[in-house]
This record gives structure tokens, C-alpha cells and sequence, in this order.
């Protein structure tokens, strides 16, 4: 595909090509208009968009088939382009004759995500944008698809693109001083230079962290269950999985390897895992299930600590489990604290620590357990909206940009504090201009354009 081509009126079933009651044709370009008088289809070229019903002669046994067409006039289409959308039968037979019918009448079959790029090229959509219409398309929990919406509406690139623009004033006013060097006439501060870059460098760090842990889009989010032995953890997981995953004793102990298993929670496609009880390794055996249950415990995204309500020293244990949780917590690690077995608990747990909020609940009579899901969907939702929303393309094509772009600024900075000369600044600050815009498409090349549209289905 190549930048020429985007002059040439295309077409392409747009609607899946499994049977259906109804299914859609869609043409884009210059010529739209003329093809479709060609077509038999009169339709005068105005302003606004417009909706006309009419049959169309497709060379079947039929005649003529029911068709509803949709034109839109340039600025208001999705290519930026005077575009039409033919709504007929679903039957991928008439599909195909009317398409063909386009092509016979000067359209030119539409290629892989020909529509989109159009789009991008006519300022619809950044990169980043386009990608997540694929994304969109593409979803198949709601949690992906909440990612892919919201990088549509623009949550990644506007930083990227306020950060770009921010450094894109820093190297104005450090070119503009190197045409005053030999005056010593400064536009910026050596410090003011430092503390902004770093300021972005940061930012961009956090942005490429959120985008690699959504870099698995699609993957089931790890909820592990943490805490001491016989705590109630494999009843726990029984109970949320509402079925027997783990084998449930009285003595400590029971869990030696961690037991896993799938559930969905309100959309949330969750993988639960109920790791060893955390004690002092006494044998080879419980050293490596300890081993196992801090890699577990470590890599989760969600950590239910679990701590027995019954226990004369729940406190205790309690502050013990919540250093340990702040000692291994990473920057998107959601940790949730459950007390346990509160049918046979006598005394309250709401005041035995004051750092944690705890959720009491029983898995043998499932007290508790509506609130604990309806917590883990909650917190869940409300991490995901604080995070920057990236599919699974987009991550994977931009981590190399943004990795550039953060050693281009770190060496920026290094290169500032040791007076080394504005002109090496400079271009260090253009190098990463140039990662930033790679990513959001400001900066683009017909090799980037292929990579990115050649994912998507013909027809968008």
C-alpha cells in the first residue's frame, strides 16, 4: 500500500461474511459519487450527509435487489473522502456482485484497513487511534475493550502529544541560544532545562510501564491468595470458583503447590491462585513452595491477603502481612485484605489494624463473598480507568520508540549537567521529537503504515 493510491475510489464488503440478515458494502474516494451513477444509483452530490432506498440490478436470477445507501460528503466521513455505505441481504453472493459490480464501474477493490489509514491521513485519527479501532474490533472481554474506547478517545496520544509539544519549545529556546552563543545569551537555564526534561523522562517512564502491562490485552489478570498456612485460602478459592479446585484439611500446610484456575467476575477474566501458606522454610519441599508463593505473590496484579479471624494473634499476623505487601507491591498492584473464617470468629477484626480495611467473609457459608468480588471488580475499575488504556499492537510497536525516546532525554540531561555544548542537547531533543511523533504518527513512513494497517480485516 502506498501514499499514491489513496487518490483511487475503493470498495469492500465491510460487514462480517458469515450469513446474516443484512450486510454492508462500502466505497470510499474521489469518484464515489460518479460510480455510484454508474451503479444506477442517482444520488445528487449536497452538503450533508444523506440516507436514499432504491434497487440495484446485480446480474442475478433476482433482477433487482433492495438496496439503502449512505452518503456522506467529505467532511463528514470517516475517510475524510465523499464515501457510501450500500445495506442489503446479508448473503455473501449479492455481496460480492455488488462489489464487483463497483470494481466494473471504476472502483478498485479496498485493501487490509485501507479505510482507516485514509482516516489517518485525512487528520481523523492519530496512530494510536487507528490502532484502536482494531482493537475495538477485535476485543473479547470488557475490560480490553474499556482499553481500546479509551485510547480511541485520545488518552494516549494527547499526553504523548502535550509532552512532544513541551519539548519541542525546549529545543527552540536551546537552538535559539546557539544563535547567540558567542553574546552568552541564554533563552533557558542549564537547571530549568534539567528539571523539565527530567519532568518528561518520568512521565514517559510511567506511560511505557502502564502500556507494557497492558501489552497483553487479552490475558486473564492473576489474583493470587497470600497469606500464613491454614489461613483459609484453598476454601476461599473453592468458593470463588464455586467449584473443588484445592484439597481443604484442617492442618497447616495442605497448599505445597499453587493451584490455579479461570473464573469471570463481571467481565473480568480472572485467573485465581491459592499459593503455599508464607512461614520459615524448614525442608527442600517448603523452601521451593515458598519460592513459588513469592513468585506468585510478586508477579500477581491482584493479592488477596488472607488472614484466619479466629486467630488469638490476627493483629500480628496482620502487620506482618501488610510489611511484606509493601516491601514486594508494585506500581499497579492492587492488594485487598480478607479476614477469614467469620462464622467461628469471636471477636471483630475492624479494629485490629488501622493501615488496612478489611473484608470479613466465610467461605463455608459464603458470608462475605458477593462483597469480596464486587471489591476485586471495583478496585480493578478503578485502576484501569487511572491507567493509560493501550492494545495490544500499539504496545508492541511503540516500546521501542518510547525506549528511544527516554534514553535520548536521559542523555540529554547527562549531556546538560556536564556543560558538554547546547548543540549536542539539541540533537538528543530531536531525537526524541522524533521517537514521540513515530509513535502517535506524526512522523511516519509507508513502512509504519503497513505494519500498522496491515493487521485490520479489508473493509475498515
Amino acid at each position: 500500500m502506498t501514499l499514491l493510491e489513496v487518490d483511487d475510489t475503493i470498495v469492500a464488503i465491510a460487514s462480517p461474511t458469515s450469513p446474516a440478515p443484512r450486510g454492508v458494502v462500502r466505497m470510499s474516494g474521489d469518484e464515489t459519487l460518479a460510480i455510484l451513477q454508474q451503479m444506477g444509483i442517482h444520488c445528487e452530490q449536497t452538503s450533508r450527509a444523506r440516507r436514499l432506498a432504491t434497487h440495484i440490478d446485480v446480474g442475478t436470477p433476482l433482477g433487482t435487489i433492495p438496496v439503502e445507501v449512505m452518503v456522506w460528503p467529505t467532511h463528514r466521513s470517516y475517510t475524510g473522502q465523499p464515501s457510501a455505505e450500500l445495506h442489503t441481504y446479508g448473503s455473501l453472493p449479492l455481496l460480492r456482485a455488488l462489489v464487483d459490480k463497483a470494481g466494473r464501474c471504476g472502483a478498485r477493490a479496498a485493501r487490509p484497513g485501507e479505510y482507516t489509514m485514509r482516516a489517518f491521513l485525512a487528520g481523523r485519527l492519530d496512530l494510536t487511534q487507528a490502532e484502536a479501532v482494531l482493537g475495538v474490533i477485535e476485543a473479547e472481554q470488557r475490560g480490553t475493550l474499556d482499553h481500546a474506547l479509551r485510547q480511541l478517545s485520545g488518552n494516549l496520544s494527547q499526553p504523548l502529544e502535550r509532552m512532544r509539544s513541551t519539548l519541542l519549545d525546549l529545543l527552540a529556546d536551546v537552538e535559539a541560544g546557539l544563535d547567540f552563543v558567542d553574546e552568552d545569551i541564554s533563552f533557558i537555564s542549564d537547571q530549568d532545562l534539567i528539571d523539565r526534561l527530567s519532568a518528561i523522562a518520568i512521565e514517559l517512564e510511567q506511560t511505557l510501564r502502564l502500556m507494557q502491562n497492558r501489552g497483553g490485552g487479552s490475558a486473564r489478570i492473576t489474583v493470587a491468595l497470600c497469606g500464613p498456612p491454614n489461613a483459609g485460602k484453598s476454601c476461599l478459592i473453592n468458593r470463588l470458583a464455586d467449584q473443588q479446585v484445592a484439597i481443604v484439611a484442617p492442618v497447616a500446610g495442605t497448599t505445597r503447590d499453587t493451584v490455579t484456575v479461570d473464573i469471570e467476575l463481571q467481565g473480568n477474566h480472572l485467573t485465581l491462585i491459592d499459593t503455599a501458606g508464607i512461614e520459615e522454610a524448614e525442608t527442600e519441599v517448603s523452601l521451593q513452595s515458598q519460592a513459588q508463593a513469592q513468585r506468585s505473590t510478586s508477579e500477581s496484579r491482584v493479592r488477596l491477603w488472607c488472614v484466619d479471624s479466629t486467630s488469638d494473634d490476627f493483629a500480628a499476623k496482620a502487620n506482618e502481612l501488610q510489611e511484606l505487601a509493601n516491601r514486594t507491591r508494585r506500581p499497579q498492584t492492587i492488594d485487598l485484605w480478607i479476614a477469614t473464617k467469620t462464622d467461628a470468629a469471636i471477636q471483630s477484626t475492624s479494629t485490629a489494624s488501622t493501615e488496612a480495611s478489611w473484608i470479613p467473609c466465610s467461605a463455608l457459608n459464603g458470608d462475605g463473598i458477593e462483597r469480596l468480588k464486587i471489591s476485586i471488580c471495583e478496585t480493578l475499575k478503578q485502576h484501569d480507568t487511572e491507567e493509560i488504556g493501550s492494545v495490544v499492537g500499539t504496545a508492541a510497536r511503540c516500546s521501542q520508540s518510547l525506549h528511544q525516546a527516554i534514553a535520548a532525554i536521559q542523555q540529554a540531561i547527562h549531556l546538560t549537567g556536564h556543560q558538554e555544548g547546547h548543540e549536542f542537547v539539541s540533537a538528543e531533543l530531536r531525537t526524541v521529537a522524533q521517537c514521540l511523533g513515530e509513535v502517535t504518527g506524526t512522523v511516519y513512513t509507508d513502512d509504519i503504515l503497513d505494519r500498522v494497517f496491515g493487521r485490520f480485516c479489508i473493509g475498515k
